[in-house]
């Protein structure tokens, strides 16, 4: 199978990235995202200064791609998620467990900064589609 980009029509907001920029790539059976922030369908991020509102929808966008390249959480080996501030990672983690209660996959969580102030969570996945 060719590489296909994935772009689903939940993050098609105004405005587009100005930079070169997919929300994730299919290649064979494995899929693997972009970082996926809190961008509402308006391009503004979802809950400003509020974590919990913004790990929902940055897993929502996330959620939108994997199921663009025919994946499912189910699917998903790996995660990485970056946080504006650490003190944050138990509410994160609270969320993250909620998506993945029984066979969570393998997961790096650093603290970095964002590329918007407003930010204060990305997470990115990588996921196996079996045969």
């Amino acid at each position: 199978m060719p590489r296909k980009i994935l772009k689903p029509d939940q993050l098609d907001f105004q405005p587009r990235p100005t930079y070169p920029y997919s929300p994730g790539t299919r290649g064979g059976n494995m899929v693997y995202t972009a970082g996926q922030v809190a961008w509402g369908s308006d391009g503004n991020i979802v809950g400003v200064g509020d974590i919990e509102a913004q790990t929902r929808q940055t897993l929502s966008n996330l959620e939108a791609v994997l199921k663009e390249g025919g994946a499912s959480w189910d699917d998903v080996l790996k995660c990485n998620v970056y946080l504006k501030d650490m003190k944050d990672f138990q509410r994160m983690n609270a969320i993250f467990a909620e998506i993945f209660p029984d066979h969570p996959p393998a997961r790096t969580t650093v603290e970095t900064p964002m590329a918007e102030e407003t930010m204060l969570i990305e997470i990115e996945a990588v996921a196996y589609i079996g045969d």
